[in-house]
């Protein structure tokens, strides 16, 4: 596995989620797979005996007096890679062999007397069914690492669409906010408004907020995209006549790492002041405290009105202007990397419809994993039922990384 002819150690990569995207597109969606159904495939159980062996050859060798200082820091950093995987590949096995044996009595536990501890069976069938899909979706985990910007902090922006129907876009981009901004809440991360620029007739045209917090990229990341709603205005002669109007808006997810190493040059900054508008206190159109800066080589312009202080606002305008400009930096590596694949989801697929608000239906349509929730308001109230569709989102995304992979390693081997 490791080993070479004159008995030196070289590691195998794990898996480099630089090397595939999450098309979403994939072979599992084709036959609904989930973290259970993707362990039984015979690539998955090769691919980690594989690493199990590995682990045992390593944990040898680490026992070994012939090393030098540089082959035992190696040999500890990969053990310490492998270990975890090699482990939860263990557990696995051992829930499963369990299963076999608890299936295997409840074929022969069919008579009425038996009848009480069939139903016993079954009840402790249930529960290791659970902890298997539990533990599954652990191991894919720690086979999928994380990416760089995972645990950043994000600038989220929201923009209302176009639509003939009014102020439907404006509504729904205002709800959107509001749901992104209880999330916060529910994950117990900090929600700094950066920007809110309100509609005249209630609604929301803009708004942007810094969030920070624990893994907060991470659980974002999949949100940026074309968000379309489906609904029958509550005022107007649509309301009346019960026509469904569509609109949409956009959300933009950019990861803002503590350090970003993009150099501005201020004189290719305009900067322009202005009296802040919508919620914000007292100090609300009475001081020209809000800031915008334009970059004017890229035409990228941010704007910050959230502090009471000008000064304030246009540090916070600044950094939010080099995330946008990191951003592109990375959109670039990206396109060089990947030209002939498909874009990752998240921000690198602004333009796509991404997810579907349907309110006659009272239902929520994911189109990406062609998953359905029910419930709109649960959604929107950005607690449990939208945490469980980002779940759903980010497990998919580690089996789509996972499936392709092991797609390829396989097409490698058979010389394809």
């Amino acid at each position: 596995v490791g080993l070479h002819n004159h008995g030196s150690w070289r590691p195998k990569p794990l898996l480099d989620t630089a090397r595939f995207t999450l098309s979403f597109n994939g072979w599992h969606r084709k036959n609904h797979q989930d973290s259970r159904a993707l362990w039984k495939h015979e690539a998955v159980q090769k691919y980690l005996e594989t690493l199990s062996k590995e682990y045992q050859q390593v944990s040898h060798l680490l026992s070994a007096d012939s090393l030098n200082d540089f082959e035992q820091r190696t040999l500890r950093r990969r053990c310490a890679d492998l270990s975890p995987i090699a482990a939860a590949f263990q557990e696995i096995k051992e829930a499963e062999r369990e299963v076999q044996e608890l299936e295997a009595m409840c074929t022969e536990l069919d008579s009425r007397d038996e009848k009480q501890l069939l139903e016993l069976a079954l009840e402790e069938k249930e529960s290791l069914d659970k902890k298997m899909n539990m533990l599954c979706r652990k191991l894919f985990q720690l086979l999928v690492p994380k990416e760089k910007y995972d645990r950043s902090p994000v600038i989220l922006e929201v923009t209302a669409g176009r639509t003939t129907g009014g102020d439907i876009c404006q509504q729904f981009t205002k709800e959107m906010f509001e749901m992104y901004q209880n999330y916060a809440d529910y994950k117990r991360w900090t929600f700094d408004v950066v920007n809110y620029t309100p509609a005249e007739i209630g609604g929301l045209h803009h708004a942007a907020a810094h969030i920070s917090g624990e893994n907060v990229y991470r659980h974002l990341k999949y949100e940026g995209g074309t968000h379309r709603v489906q609904r029958i205005p509550e005022t107007g002669m649509s309301s009346r006549m019960q026509r469904i109007h569509t609109g949409t808006m956009s959300v933009i997810v950019l990861p803002q790492p503590e350090e970003v190493d993009v150099k501005v040059d201020h004189k290719d900054l305009r900067i322009d002041t202005f009296r802040a508008r919508g919620a914000g206190g007292q100090h609300v159109n009475k001081t020209d405290s809000a800031v915008r800066i334009v970059h004017l080589p890229t035409g990228v312009a941010v704007e910050c009105q959230q502090e009471r202080s000008q000064q304030m606002n246009k540090e916070i305008a600044l950094r939010t202007l080099r995330a946008k400009l990191y951003q592109q930096v990375l959109e670039k590596q990206l396109s060089q990397e990947q030209s002939a694949r498909k874009l990752q989801l998240g921000t690198r697929a602004q333009s796509e419809r991404i997810r579907t608000y349907n309110f006659t239906q009272d239902r929520v349509t994911d189109h990406r994993i062609s998953y359905d929730a029910r419930n709109i308001k649960e959604i929107l109230s950005g607690k449990e039922a939208l945490d469980k569709l980002i779940n759903r989102l980010l497990e998919f995304a580690e089996i789509e990384a996972v499936t392709q992979y092991l797609e390829n390693l396989r097409s490698l081997e058979g010389g394809g």
